[in-house]
């Protein structure tokens, strides 16, 4: 038994007054795999060890020990140093770390209806624990002290940047409220961590609680075969064999808005999925937004701000919403005109085949597929053949290697949480571990919309060597009937974006873990990942991973050269409904009035932007899930921020080479390895030599 186990069990015996405890208490507490130290390759989380009933013992044991370290920094009579407080910090909480790390990176892509209920149980518990730590006064007044004698203490700048980040959340945290406001902070805190599960999980639930269901052959008339055939399988896992089922997710309802004939059909599954927690019904969001808002305003009224738009932006590389608000007014100009354009196109493809009736929302990806189709030779499904998932994630792997000289070697032997995951060891040029990476790609109905990365452990080399575990979640299409996943080229956009977080968190190279990988602002963390797109697009690197499924020949030049010319095609379009997300987002975050009618304040924001009726928002209010579940509220504005960085910067490699060499190295030292441990634009201009400019963005994007 080790050392930790028998504290935590002697702890056990104290707090229960001296009393013996029954055999089966003592071996719940012996076999929980949190509660010991892994026996596993790398020290990656036991999976096939951890049952449901080991989380909610060790969430509750791990804020116990948690507390009871964060009391012995806060009390400790000896002056406060760098060492005794600063670092004692980053080492303390590893058993909750632990737990919090599997239970939450398992609740968004492999959820059910018990791990539902604990996360809505802890989230007002977890809550308060942090508000314990982050508004403890003696605490505080110890790193504030380090902070007042920061010029004599002989820093590094990497220490230098840990106190200064430490203090500022502690202080953007409320640490120095007075003690009814930290009262009231605490409450709020604890009523917004809860109403974010709870969106999450109605948008969920409503997002599976609904089939479009299709007796009628006649009715699947311009699907593509293999669109038909996964949702035949749909149908028989829902019980309805014979039939098919198309559901309100972009893997299900893209093509069939793309392809599909039937255009009142493509109204009903469109319709299903912008209402989504918009029904009235035990899953409505709106009540959930509008208390959700009002408690975050009244957060940054208590911080000294006058919306939380403010707060939020305070500590961004944006700084204002003015910032935010003119780069989104830039793009959106450009952006509006196009897609006026493209919809005068479509009206006139529809005039042109015998059509009496206006485009509508649900009509667009039809017609704009045909109008590729017609100007440039091109449909998505020509390229499908050439995206299976295997061979672009090796070509992933492949551009890493080439610039940062590291290999990925896929182990069957490492624990997983379900059989149909990836595992892969990453090691530098001189075969030394630097991190596992995990790859969950498939959709299913257990599984939260979207992409995302995360980590089941940050890197960290302080306290000893801590090799990070990085994971990337996706929603790709099953298997075909040649077991295969083909990808569209916007998902292999995807997974290149999600690598380029994965490469974020891989290289990471501080020293402390709340410095490294991704723990940067919201409005630069996804400079990484888009920048990793930009490989995804070359025609050289293309070139290396699409090879035809089934004859292994490569992309030919001619397939290759559409997909070029087509690149800025409907451009218009997704600027215009990034942009009104964005623009509804600051719009919530910027008010300072009270949100009586949700769908009326949605309508009322985006008319005033002046968005076309043809085109919804990228997320309706109460399925966006980046702002009022995944901590980007007044922050989605983020993706376009971080383009310009992105479009900037890879003009060097444009300039010197795919793959040249100093410049891929200056891109993982100052870009992908050096984490929160410096100023962000400091490391941007010691990576490109200058700020970034905003030209390369919108001749991307087609818009200069």
């Amino acid at each position: 038994m080790s050392k930790r186990l028998t504290l935590l069990l002697s702890l056990f015996f104290i707090s229960c007054n001296n009393q013996e405890l029954e055999k089966n208490t003592i071996e719940e507490i012996a076999m929980n795999p949190f509660l010991k130290e892994y026996q596993t390759p790398f020290k990656i989380p036991p999976f096939e060890e951890i049952k449901f009933e080991h989380f909610e013992p060790a969430f509750m044991q791990g804020m116990k020990e948690h507390q009871e370290e964060i009391k012995e920094i806060a009390e400790n009579p000896n002056e406060p140093t760098f060492k005794n407080t600063l670092e004692a910090l980053e080492s303390s909480g590893e058993t909750l770390d632990k737990v919090s790390n599997v239970f939450y990176n398992l609740l968004g892509p492999n959820t059910d209806d018990e791990m539902d209920a604990l996360a809505v149980k802890m989230s007002p518990l977890m809550s308060s624990h942090n508000d314990q730590i982050l508004l403890n006064q003696s605490l505080f007044k110890r790193i504030e002290t380090l902070i007042n004698k920061s010029d004599s203490l002989d820093l590094t700048n990497e220490q230098e940047r840990l106190l200064e980040e430490t203090y500022k959340r502690f202080k953007r945290s409320g640490a120095n409220l007075d003690e009814e406001s930290m009262k009231r902070l605490t409450e709020i805190n604890s009523a917004l961590s809860l109403l974010s599960v709870e969106f999450d999980q109605n948008v969920l639930k409503e997002t599976n609680g609904f089939s479009m269901v299709i007796e009628n052959p006649e009715d699947l008339e311009g699907l593509p075969e293999e669109e038909i055939r996964q949702a035949a399988l749909l149908a028989e896992s829902e019980g309805k064999p014979g039939k098919w089922v198309f559901k309100p997710t972009r893997v299900s309802m893209y093509p069939f808005l793309t392809y599909s004939k039937k255009r009142n059909l493509r109204e009903t599954l469109y319709r299903s999925y912008i209402q989504r927690g918009d029904n009235d019904n035990e899953y409505d969001n709106k009540e959930i937004i509008r208390k959700m808002v009002s408690l975050r305003k009244e957060k940054a009224n208590l911080m000294g701000f006058d919306t939380h738009a403010d707060y939020a932006l305070d500590n961004t590389m944006a700084k204002t919403s003015e910032n935010v608000n003119d780069l989104l007014q830039t793009i959106w100009k450009p952006g509006i005109q196009k897609a006026k354009d493209e919809v005068a196109a479509m009206q006139e493809l529809i005039k042109q085949e015998g059509g009496n009736f206006a485009l509508e929302a649900w009509d667009w990806w039809y017609y704009s597929e045909k109008l590729r189709q017609e100007q440039f030779d091109f449909k998505e499904e020509e390229v499908k053949p050439y995206f299976s998932e295997d061979k672009v994630l090796k070509g992933a792997f492949d551009v890493a290697e080439k610039l940062f000289d590291i290999t990925f070697t896929e182990r069957n032997d490492l624990p997983k949480y379900r059989d149909n995951i990836k595992s892969f060891v990453v090691e530098d040029s001189n075969n030394e571990v630097i991190g596992i990476f995990y790859t969950d790609f498939t959709l299913r109905p257990n599984k939260g919309g979207g992409a995302w990365m995360s980590t089941f452990r940050s890197q960290s080399k302080f306290n000893g060597k801590i090799i990070p575990i990085v994971i990337n979640v996706c929603n790709f299409p099953p298997e075909n009937v040649d077991g295969v996943s083909l990808l569209s080229f916007e998902q292999v956009e995807t997974l290149f974006h999600e690598f380029g977080h994965g490469l974020h968190g891989l290289l990471s190279d501080a020293q402390y873990p709340s410095l490294s990988g991704t723990a940067v602002t919201r409005d630069y963390v996804e400079f990484p990942s888009q920048m990793m797109e930009n490989w995804a697009r070359e025609p050289e690197v293309i070139k290396t991973f699409a090879k035809h499924y089934k004859t292994g020949e490569v992309i030919p030049d001619k397939l290759l050269k559409k997909i070029s010319e087509a690149g800025t095609f409907n451009e218009g379009f997704a600027t215009t409904e990034y942009v009104a997300a964005a623009h509804l987002d600051m719009a919530y975050h910027t008010s300072e009035n009270n949100i009586e009618d949700v769908d009326e304040f949605e309508d009322e924001s985006l008319e005033n932007l002046g968005l076309i009726p043809e085109i919804e928002s990228r997320y309706r209010s109460t399925y966006f899930g980046h702002i009022f579940a995944g901590g980007y509220s007044a922050g989605y504005y983020s993706y376009l921020w971080t383009e310009v960085l992105e479009a900037d910067a890879f003009e060097a490699f444009k300039e010197n080479g795919l793959y040249h060499k100093e410049t891929a190295e200056k891109l993982k030292k100052y870009v992908y390895s050096s984490g929160n441990t410096e100023d962000l634009m400091q490391q941007y201009v010691r990576f490109r030599g200058k700020e970034p400019e905003i030209g390369p963005l919108l001749k991307k994007r087609g818009l200069d």
